[in-house]
């Protein structure tokens, strides 16, 4: 039995990660590091590209190399990254 993946990633929000990877030259070493920053109820979402350390579990989502410290796994589990654009700008998004 396959494991669910711990996060979701959008379609649209697939398509911008690897466009952001193509376009800016990234290295294969690098990844999607989705996680925390703060603590207890004031933390945020953390997302950029990073490469994999000790602490972090790597997770490949269709086709993308997700990396998640072991310390904020309980904290992301079942979130979407998702790609919005509105009136206030485009960006990803992080959402449980």
């Amino acid at each position: 039995m396959v494991a669910a993946p711990p996060i979701r990633i959008s379609e649209i929000a697939k398509r911008e990660i690897i466009e952001t990877l193509t376009a800016n030259k990234i290295p294969d070493s690098y990844g999607l590091r989705v996680g925390m920053k703060g603590g207890g109820c004031v933390g945020q979402f953390l997302l950029g590209f990073d490469t994999p350390s000790e602490h972090d579990q790597v997770h490949l989502i269709d086709g993308i190399k997700v990396i998640i410290d072991k310390r904020h796994l309980m904290y992301v589990i079942g979130t979407e990254v998702d790609f919005e654009e509105t009136d206030n700008g485009i960006g990803f998004t992080i959402a449980k």
